[in-house]
């Protein structure tokens, strides 16, 4: 299968914690890609500081598969878990906001949020975890605003013939995100995103312009 038919099912700070999920993965039929996707320049525009991320991929169609598989596994351990644990002390809208960003938790954390809102008497069925689980991929799939700063620095560098400049112009034009369900969408708005290519072949251009020149000059 394809590298591109693989999408990001989880990611890590470890290389052992991915190389784990992909072995039990791999136990109960999936294919599974692991991958080393550490930033070699930080590109994100969101601040963050480098950090190795490792990333275990499968195809998109298996994410409910597998998802549900990492459930079942974890289920067993919460009737063993004491009230010391720390989602014992969230409110119940805390604890929906862990159900509406189970992407962001564990399965355990996860599937122990919907116990605790249960033994409170509060409503947790099939049907509500279903539209938390629209909403968020509503939300998530809402392209990011705001690259202002990113798309003037991108078009000087550009216009400069700096390389830079054509790499941020690629990322704003190209980069998508993995929403939880596998489904890839495009990172940055439709008009962000023409910025980028404008700036990626400006920069090509220009860089083109300079290497003629300076090998002309070098004759």
């Amino acid at each position: 299968m394809a590298d591109e038919a693989f999408s990001v099912f989880k990611k890590f700070p470890e290389m052992q914690q991915a190389k784990e999920l992909a072995h039990f993965l791999q136990q109960h039929g999936l294919a599974v890609l692991v991958a080393d996707n550490s930033p070699v320049v930080d590109l994100t525009f969101t601040g963050n500081h480098l950090q190795s991320q490792f990333e275990v991929k499968i195809p998109a169609s298996d994410f409910s598969r597998a998802q549900k598989m990492l459930e079942e596994r974890v289920a067993k351990d919460l009737d063993s878990v004491d009230e010391s644990h720390y989602l014992f002390s969230f409110s119940d809208e805390e604890l929906y906001d862990v159900l509406l960003k189970s992407d962001e938790w564990t399965e355990f954390d996860f599937l122990l949020a919907k116990k605790i809102l249960k033994s409170r008497g509060q409503e947790v069925n099939d049907a509500l975890i279903a539209s938390l689980k629209k909403q968020r991929l509503l939300d998530l799939s809402t392209p990011e605003e705001g690259q202002q700063a990113w798309i003037f620095l991108g078009y000087l560098l550009s216009l400069l013939g700096g390389f830079l400049g054509m790499c941020i112009g690629w990322f704003l034009w190209k980069q998508k995100k993995t929403l939880p369900n596998g489904q890839k969408v495009y990172a940055y708005t439709a008009p962000d995103r023409k910025h980028g290519r404008n700036m990626f072949f400006i920069g090509v251009i220009v860089f083109s312009i300079v290497f003629a020149v300076k090998l002309l000059n070098a004759l």
